[in-house]
């Protein structure tokens, strides 16, 4: 049996392995569950992802399943529980970012912004599909960065921002070769970039 060819990244370890082939890229229209990506995305910063992906089950744990409801009204003392919590990135400042952002999620929708619908404006309700090097960053993630920090957002940062483009389908950037490009391209209907 021909061995399935897949992006490089996402060889070295069986978990890169099955995120790779299950998750990233596909089209995230969920707003919680782009909220929550977007969240995990600003704690990978300074790490590799895989750190984050082995810490997801006992982070979604910690943070009430990433509710933003329920997130938003962490105190001191939820801070204080997180930092001695051995199974997340103890990092309060991204801590303190998280639940931020959850409050600015939920203002966000007290204002009849949906988080989905929002964010997938950006690209027009469809995925770029890239087929050349990929970026650290471009010039839309430093555009979707610069409104993120407007609203107050921490860790959105433009290279952070474009590995959450990635890993939610708004870009579309397995290889050529890679046996997901083509299911990732059917399931978002996008458009070239």
């Amino acid at each position: 049996m021909k061995e399935k060819l897949r992006c490089r990244w996402a060889e070295s370890d069986p978990l890169l392995r099955t995120y790779h082939d299950e998750e990233w890229g596909v089209p995230e229209h969920d707003s919680r569950a782009l909220w929550e990506l977007l969240m995990l995305e600003g704690f990978q910063a300074g790490l590799a992802w895989i750190t984050v992906l082995r810490k997801r089950d006992e982070f979604r744990k910690a943070f009430r399943q990433f509710d933003p409801a329920k997130v938003a009204k962490f105190n001191e003392a939820d801070i204080e529980r997180l930092m001695q919590n051995p199974g997340i990135i103890r990092a309060r400042a991204k801590i303190e970012a998280t639940i931020q952002g959850a409050r600015i999620f939920l203002e966000m929708q007290r204002a009849g912004i949906d988080f989905s619908a929002w964010v997938w404006e950006f690209v027009g309700g469809k995925p770029i599909q890239n087929s050349g090097p990929l970026p650290a960053e471009s010039p839309l993630s430093v555009t979707i960065s610069k409104e993120l920090k407007r609203r107050g957002f921490k860790f959105v940062g433009p290279v952070i921002v474009y590995a959450w483009m990635q890993a939610a389908g708004l870009v579309n950037d397995h290889a050529v070769e890679c046996f997901r490009r083509k299911v990732c391209a059917k399931l978002s209907g996008g458009r070239k970039g």
